[in-house]
């Protein structure tokens, strides 16, 4: 098999009504001031040399009409104000445009390997945004998926209408939650001989930076305390997750400080709140740990990929079973923070599931 992949990667270009270009090395030297406090080790993380680190920096300065770093004798390189804004700019143009260009390489990717001689057939996964089904494209050698990130209704309409083979579904493991969420999607599940493929379980909850005093422990607190709060897009299901958390507490989102920016994904709802742009997030444990951020656990849910009865025994899906119980991918999921094997491989139903966990 060839596993040579295209992937597609954000880049800032600066330039200056003078025609002056600021490479994108500058970030990578930005991060390493920010990491190290000196110049001359940021300079050699990066690549570069002491005197080009400084031009670079020098260059930038000119362009912004600011400085991108505080340097004081004896004391080491901070960034500045502006040097900050710069550097958590980019965290969060990766954070919310990464799935999205990961799903046009993959689309792209899966085009190439078919038209390849004698290509194995693609497993086509629509799934939503999560730490654990992006590892299973690390195993290219094993398995070909082309991940297309979609948001839960997306995922199980194109799984109706057979534009994928499988979609994922995160299924919260508190029975009263769970219902909730079978009732949400009950006009896509509802009469379908489909099956549940289990793969991991995940924790959900609030994220805010470490030093918000006193910490965020319950929904009534972002609403006695007005916090400024991010959230997901309204079709994702960790939205739908973090409005039926609300109404069991008796709130509404207009009992909120919500921003009325939505992000796409778990890690820019935390780039956003480390940045100060907001004082609580909702989101994965994975997505706060990535951030250095404080995480509050509210709920755990199953993280499914979901497929119709007939196409387990296709070979493409017995592969990807295997590979998902496999010691690799098991000991790659012990290493992504919040996130637990559960059963990963195995064929089960919403009715086992519930039973599993029957109501206290």
């Amino acid at each position: 098999m060839n596993n040579n992949k295209l992937t597609i990667a954000p880049a800032w270009l600066f330039q200056s009504e003078q025609g002056d270009l600021l490479e994108p090395t500058l970030f990578r030297l930005l991060a390493g001031i920010r990491d190290t406090g000196k110049l001359t080790d940021a300079a050699r993380q990066t690549g570069i040399s002491y005197r080009h680190g400084w031009n670079l920096l020098n260059r930038a300065g000119e362009v912004f009409g600011l400085s991108l770093v505080n340097m004081r004798k004896g004391r080491g390189t901070t960034l500045s104000e502006l040097g900050e804004t710069l550097l958590w700019a980019e965290h969060r143009v990766k954070a919310r445009l990464g799935p999205q260009l990961d799903s046009m390489a993959a689309e792209l990717n899966g085009q190439i390997q078919h038209l390849r001689a004698n290509a194995e057939t693609v497993l086509r996964l629509h799934a939503s945004h999560g730490y654990a089904v992006a590892l299973l494209t690390e195993f290219s050698d094993q398995l070909s998926v082309n991940l297309q990130y979609r948001n839960p209704e997306e995922a199980l309409s194109a799984l109706n209408r057979g534009d994928c083979d499988l979609a994922s579904l995160h299924f919260p493991t508190d029975p009263a939650l769970a219902r909730d969420t079978l009732a949400h999607y009950h006009h896509l599940l509802a009469g379908r001989p489909l099956r549940l493929i289990r793969f991991v379980t995940r924790s959900e909850g609030m994220m805010m930076r470490p030093d918000t005093t006193p910490p965020v422990r319950y929904l009534t607190d972002l609403a006695k305390r007005q916090l400024r709060f991010i959230g997901r897009d309204h079709h994702s299901g960790t939205r739908v997750l973090f409005n039926r958390l609300l109404q069991h507490q008796g709130l509404a989102e207009a009992d909120l400080n919500l921003s009325p920016q939505q992000e796409l994904t778990h890690t820019a709802v935390a780039a956003f709140v480390a940045a100060g742009m907001a004082d609580v997030g909702f989101g994965v444990e994975a997505a706060a740990a990535q951030f250095g951020l404080r995480f509050q656990q509210l709920a755990r849910e199953h993280y499914l990929l979901v497929c119709h009865q007939d196409r387990l025994e296709q070979p493409g899906l017995t592969r990807l079973r295997a590979l998902m119980a496999s010691e690799a991918v098991v000991a790659r999921i012990g290493q992504v923070p919040g996130y637990q094997p559960d059963h990963p491989g195995e064929v089960t139903t919403f009715e086992a599931l519930l039973g599993e966990n029957p109501p206290g």
